[in-house]
């Protein structure tokens, strides 16, 4: 049974101060070349998870610098790691299996709502969605976004497949395998004896202005210095699964030269009517741990 216990949160964020549950949201962030939106993709769940768990991939821009500023900013505790392959992302977070925390997955291109996630963090320690495997994020993938009037373009999820990845591991036993990445594959999962894991799609509960945990996904733009122009890229997945030797090279010199191979996966996400969105809150520097306590 969930405790009642209840400890001061000391953290100033937008909203107010607020106490929480023994429940712990602990963020995992992955990135490879990342240098355009990681910032504040990073920034943005300050205030929502207790821990964060920072990996680079092998980046060759600016994200290992960047990082490195962020996990020293960090208001909470922060641990950047870097990694040859990005299965070892996963390592850092199965061990943990059977906790009492949420564990929630970051990418470089997913820019959540820090206001939304002030109220959905309450909602989630308060026993929303206890009794859930993992919850589905309203998300917007965007293919133009106008960052001066913050305003973005794109397909919004319902009806698009939403990519948040917000799993319980009070529910599980084990999540070994061969993960490709943190929090991906399923095989090696192992669920408490009686346990039927479901979905909570929270997002088809809330309308994208209304939603507490929604995200602009930047998958189709340019994220990277070193990246040419806008397009989606591979997944990880996709990057690292088994190829003919020549495909890897070929694919591998694309990176090199800034024009990595498009994700054809990607194109799933193209679903329903555009539709032009504000997406301002996604933007704004709602957090800094350099101006502590400020408004």
């Amino acid at each position: 049974m969930k405790t009642e216990v209840e400890v001061a949160d000391e953290r100033e964020l937008p909203g107010g101060p607020y106490t929480r549950r023994v429940t712990t949201i602990v963020g995992v962030g992955l990135f490879r070349d990342e240098d355009r939106f990681v910032e504040q993709a990073v920034r943005n769940v300050f205030g929502f998870c207790d821990e964060l768990i920072l990996v680079d991939h092998r980046s060759r821009d600016a994200t290992p610098e960047i990082l490195e500023r962020l996990a020293a900013e960090s208001p909470i505790p922060t641990s950047l790691h870097r990694v040859q392959q990005a299965g070892e992302s996963h390592d850092l977070i199965k061990e943990r299996a059977g906790e009492d925390l949420w564990a929630f997955g970051l990418d470089g291109d997913e820019l959540y709502d820090p206001n939304g996630l002030v109220r959905f963090r309450e909602m989630l320690l308060a026993g929303e969605a206890a009794d859930a495997w993992n919850i589905r994020a309203n998300m917007l993938h965007c293919i133009e976004l106008d960052e001066e009037h913050g305003v973005a373009t794109g397909f919004l999820a319902p009806p698009a497949p939403s990519v948040s990845k917000m799993f319980n591991f009070r529910h599980i036993d084990a999540w070994d395998g061969d993960n490709p990445e943190r929090l991906c594959d399923p095989s090696g999962l192992v669920f408490k004896p009686g346990f039927e894991p479901r979905k909570h799609e929270l997002n088809k509960e809330y309308a994208w202005d209304e939603s507490p945990f929604r995200a602009l996904h930047v998958c189709f733009l340019r994220r990277s210095s070193r990246q040419a122009g806008d397009g989606p890229r591979m997944n990880v997945p996709d990057r690292t699964a088994p190829r003919r030797a020549p495909v890897r090279a070929w694919r591998a010199l694309l990176e090199a030269i800034g024009r990595p191979p498009a994700g054809t996966y990607k194109g799933l996400y193209r679903v329903g009517e555009l539709v032009t969105v504000d997406v301002a809150p996604m933007l704004a520097s709602t957090y800094r741990a350099t101006a502590s306590g400020a408004a």
